[in-house]
């Protein structure tokens, strides 16, 4: 049997990096961050040794010197940059799909047409490249629509738009930039889930079900976030709510002729007492990726398993059936303000849940949210991570440490597991 790997690479910055460094840490690895953005460094920091991508450009040299036995990116992105195709002939050990496989990810439309030839249901959907091809649409077939960025990217123009009117619709549509068109997609309600499978050695293996809370405000208020602000997630091995076996498994034959290996969840709405895909991804996951690190015995064995294609074993903790996390949503998040200053971040006695920090600085010992001094978006301050063998053994541990953080202006959701739970409610 291949050992796990020892030494681990993180493409990535906030909580989804400081959590996967310090998780694989504990388990053994030697860990090391290339900060792909430019803020939600102290996290990474904190764990382990880090490269600013404005000081290396390239994370090549820096794969050479660290050579990590296992590269987890924190998203798709970097598919895209001038290092990756040198990087791809290096064959590093990427915990993520590459070539056609990313496609499912990366590229909506070839994803619904993936489903449709596979007899997958899915929403309609639509690709309009400009404001009078969807005004045309809309002519044609009137329907409320869910407004997306065609190419998977966080530097998109557009981020999701949910419209559950027709008037919604027309609304949004007159005022979106259309510089790489839009995707839209019919929108089917709120009754949502995802499910985790890992993919690699001919196998399809169920992991977890989990649900997002993406609406800013409790009760499911206020717009959908760049991130979710709650989460929840379940040991599944055994599929029981199906959306393996109905959205993932019949592409078994498209995974083995693209060469898809590692992580893949799908995100799907039940309409019509029927699962309806909305949405692939292929990677650990912001909100996810730490719960499922957690739930396992040996994670660092399962993500080597992914990256040498070989059929994945995971050992569960018994008594951590459920995860939850809970977003500390700084001032102005997720609304586009004009300045927001240095405020101090307290936290005052033990904190028992994960404590994973987002975008904070440090100086003189004092921690700070991030602050800027022009349009810029609020930020995310931290997220708070507990498992338990019941839902509200975890929900009640976040929601006890999540009082001991303070940050003028800042906001959690109330409602963590009171809605959107269990799946097909």
């Amino acid at each position: 049997m291949a050992k796990p790997p020892a030494r681990v690479l993180v493409l990535g910055v906030g909580a989804f990096a400081h959590s996967v460094l310090q998780i694989l840490k504990e388990h053994g690895a030697e860990v090391g961050c290339y900060l792909t953005r430019d803020y939600g460094h102290h996290g990474p920091k904190s764990v382990g040794p880090t490269w600013f991508h404005r000081d290396h450009p390239s994370p090549l040299p820096i794969l050479r010197e660290f050579c990590p036995d296992l590269v987890i990116p924190m998203g798709v992105d970097w598919w895209d940059q001038p290092w990756a195709e040198e990087a791809l002939a290096e064959n590093w050990p990427l915990l993520s799909p590459t070539g056609e496989a990313l496609t499912i990810e990366v590229s909506r439309e070839h994803s619904a047409a993936l489903c449709q030839e596979h007899s997958i249901p899915v929403p309609q959907s639509h690709l309009v490249q400009n404001r009078l091809e969807a005004l045309a649409l809309m002519r044609e077939q009137p329907r409320p629509y869910v407004l997306k960025n065609p190419l998977c990217s966080p530097f998109s123009p557009i981020h999701t738009i949910v419209c559950e009117t027709v008037e919604d619709t027309l609304g949004w549509l007159e005022h979106i930039d259309y510089a790489e068109g839009v995707f839209l997609q019919e929108y089917l309600g709120t009754t949502e889930a995802g499910h985790f499978v890992a993919v690699s050695g001919g196998e399809i293996v169920s992991l977890v079900t989990n649900q997002e809370y993406k609406r800013a405000y409790t009760g499911n208020l206020g717009p959908v976030a760049g991130a979710p602000l709650a989460g929840i997630v379940e040991q599944d091995s055994e599929d029981r709510y199906g959306l393996a076996r109905q959205l993932i498994h019949p592409l078994k034959p498209w995974l083995e002729a693209s060469g898809f290996q590692g992580i893949l969840q799908v995100t799907a709405i039940q309409h019509e007492r029927v699962w309806h895909a909305i949405e692939y991804n292929v990677r650990l996951g912001v909100t996810t990726g730490a719960l499922l690190l957690r739930m396992l015995q040996n994670p660092l064995e399962v993500l080597g398993q992914l990256v040498r294609d070989e059929s994945a074993a995971p050992a569960w903790h018994p008594e951590r059936k459920l995860g939850v996390s809970l977003t500390l949503a700084g001032y102005g998040y997720p609304y586009i303000v004009p300045s927001v200053p240095k405020l101090p971040v307290q936290v005052s006695g033990e904190v028992s849940s994960d404590l994973w920090w987002n975008e904070v600085d440090s100086e003189a010992g004092q921690l700070y949210m991030t602050h800027h001094q022009n349009l810029d978006m609020g930020h995310r301050i931290a997220d708070l991570n507990a498992c338990g063998p019941t839902l509200e053994s975890a929900r009640d541990q976040v929601y006890e440490d999540i009082r001991k953080l303070r940050c003028l202006g800042s906001y959690y959701r109330l409602d963590l597991g009171e809605t959107l739970w269990p799946p097909g409610t």
